[in-house]
């Protein structure tokens, strides 16, 4: 039995949902987004929530509802704040550089790596160490932070790379003579 399924997703001020065509479609100030409805899962907008339950008492139905109602308020939750993602680069002459769409760095190969970022995400350098995504799809932002962290991945001897904030590195001693 799913306890996170049985908690109603709330929708604050401001955000509306409606159901049309196996479709959720969630507004908000930070955009709009929607998601394919499954049939093993029975969805309800009632004022301000919404009830997500299964369909039937088959084992596929209860496996699916906890992270159906996570997926819906990952929803309401990219409209109304957004999700973020930071990656920190690590090594010497390791740069990143945000010029509008795109993100360029220089990691060490013998060219610049450059990386497109998708409609309805943002990249900001702060630094050239530091690279912020955000958007209000979290699976977006977390698929762009994947695909340039997978350029230099952080290595356990000297820790250089590129990292999540917040990453456990576990560091390796050397060769010792």
């Amino acid at each position: 039995m799913s306890r996170i399924g049985k908690k109603a997703v709330a929708i604050p001020g401001g955000v509306t949902a409606n159901i049309e065509n196996d479709t959720l479609t969630v507004k908000g100030p930070k955009g709009t987004l929607s998601m394919g409805l499954s049939e093993f899962i029975d969805y309800k907008v009632e004022g301000d929530e919404i009830q997500v339950k299964p369909a039937n008492d088959t084992k596929t139905a209860r496996s699916f509802w906890g992270m159906h109602r996570t997926l819906v308020s990952n929803l309401v939750e990219g409209v109304t704040d957004g999700f973020t993602k930071t990656l920190e680069i690590t090594g010497v002459g390791y740069r990143a550089q945000a010029q509008g769409q795109k993100l360029k760095l220089q990691l060490g190969f013998s060219h610049d790596v450059d990386i497109d970022v998708p409609q309805g995400l943002d990249v900001k350098t702060p630094d050239q160490t530091t690279v912020i995504i955000s958007g209000a799809d979290k699976q977006a932002v977390g698929q762009l932070a994947a695909e340039i962290r997978r350029w230099r991945k952080p290595e356990p001897y000297k820790g250089k790379g590129i990292k999540y904030q917040g990453e456990y590195v576990f560091r390796k001693e050397g060769k010792k003579k």
